[in-house]
């Protein structure tokens, strides 16, 4: 049987270890922390938004970029201290703003793709993850941002996504929890929200089940390949440890460029810091005021979702600055006057903040595919849509692994990844 290594226990590592398993692989999964998706997968948003597949790569984001540069509280803060890795990051950012539209649609078809598998592993593994099947409701406050978004709907149409402009009455009657006024407002009735850390530990605990063996607390030193496979050396409790493989999938978020280096590749994954913050929802008349359908408020690039009776989650903006994670509080506090205004019956007097960095791709496209060695595969660079996209190249890149290791078999989700030009 063949020995699948697969670095990284996030949201990505962990569906890409279960997938691989029920193709009759043996798995190893190799993670630093001790627990599965305990960095990014740990408290996003917790949107599965196929209507958040828009690509940044978008003249208005530069310009909105610069605007925002002096402001601590701004949706988008570039830190403006150089370096090599963040100038090139931009230059294929702005390289890969001809390929908006396409990439856009791609997106939104990988994302319908992957709501099939997700739902139907979780439901095969009963795994309870807050799910929530009330859908995504944009919010716009002017009329600007309101027909951005009707250019966007129409791009989505193409990926194969329903998403339906609607009135502030209408906005009301979906969510009447919501305050302020709005210049009106896109729902998307077939998007969903759950809790990514739940999910991902679920399914890590089915991947076991199925014989992958999770080794937790293993940093990953080197990894090099050749003809014969993969020698990847991890450290543990101060002790070095080699062994081998016949192949390795890394998945392992913002530390993929680093690893890919180490194979040979060029993966031009940057940290893209976000935060959140999980409201608890501890007396009756906030639980009743705070709302039961996601929204995404696209002037301030904040989301939201509740989990269950007792928990809001607010998450967002985008931070260039390297592998930072301090938590800030001028960046939390946006986040909290947000829960204020839009819910004001909400209290926030029990606020975890959280800050977490989203393995992004200039592009904004995740990196699915080969490497140079015919033993490496990368299942990476997904950004804000890890959790929405993850079951759908977990799946496409399992097929890749089967077609270069055994028999190759003409699956639903190898001719998706052919359409999209991932595989």
């Amino acid at each position: 049987m063949k020995n699948i290594a697969i670095i990284g226990g996030g949201i990505t590592g962990v569906t890409t270890a279960y997938a691989l398993a029920k193709r009759g692989f043996a798995v190893t999964l190799l993670e630093r922390h001790r627990y599965a998706a305990m960095e990014t997968s740990f408290a996003n948003g917790g949107q599965l938004s196929a209507s958040n597949a828009e690509a940044w790569n978008h003249s208005g984001t530069i310009i909105k970029g610069l605007k925002w540069m002096l402001k601590n509280d701004a949706p988008l803060l570039v830190n403006p201290k150089p370096s090599w890795h963040k100038l090139s990051w931009f230059a294929e950012f702005i390289a890969a703003i001809p390929h908006y539209r396409d990439h856009t649609i791609a997106t939104t078809r990988l994302a319908v793709a992957a709501r099939a598998h997700l739902f139907s592993w979780a439901e095969e593994e009963g795994i309870d993850f807050d799910l929530k099947r009330q859908g995504i409701l944009h919010i716009h406050r002017d009329r600007a941002g309101f027909e951005h978004a009707a250019g966007v709907s129409r791009l989505l149409a193409q990926g194969g996504l329903p998403r339906r402009a609607v009135t502030p009455q209408e906005m009301r009657a979906l969510e009447p929890t919501l305050a302020g006024q709005y210049y009106g407002g896109h729902y998307t009735e077939s998007d969903s929200t759950g809790d990514i850390h739940k999910f991902t530990t679920g399914l890590a605990q089915a991947a076991q089940r199925l014989g992958v063996d999770l080794r937790f607390g293993q940093r990953v030193t080197s990894a090099s390949a050749d003809a014969q496979g993969i020698s990847i050396t991890v450290e543990q409790d101060g002790a070095s440890d080699t062994q081998r493989y016949d192949a390795v999938v890394v998945c392992a978020g913002t530390a993929s460029r680093e690893v890919a280096a180490m194979l040979g590749d060029r993966v031009n994954v940057y940290p893209v810091k976000g935060y959140s913050i999980t409201v608890n929802l501890d007396d009756a008349a906030s639980q009743a005021a705070a709302p039961n359908v996601s929204l995404v408020d696209d002037a301030t690039k904040l989301v939201a979702s509740r989990f269950g009776v007792s928990r809001f989650r607010v998450a967002g903006t985008a931070e260039f600055n390297g592998f930072n994670r301090d938590i800030r509080a001028d960046r939390i506090a946006p986040l909290v006057n947000w829960v204020q205004q839009c819910f004001p019956g909400v209290s926030t007097r029990s606020v975890t903040p959280w800050a977490g960095l989203r393995p992004m791709m200039p592009d904004l496209m995740p990196r699915v595919g080969r490497g140079k060695a015919p033993s490496v595969f990368y299942n990476t660079g997904h950004g804000h849509l890890g959790w929405t996209l993850s079951a759908a190249t977990a799946d496409i890149i399992a097929d890749a692994v089967l077609a270069a290791l055994g028999a190759p078999t003409a699956s639903v989700s190898q001719r998706t990844a052919q359409a999209l030009k991932l595989a």
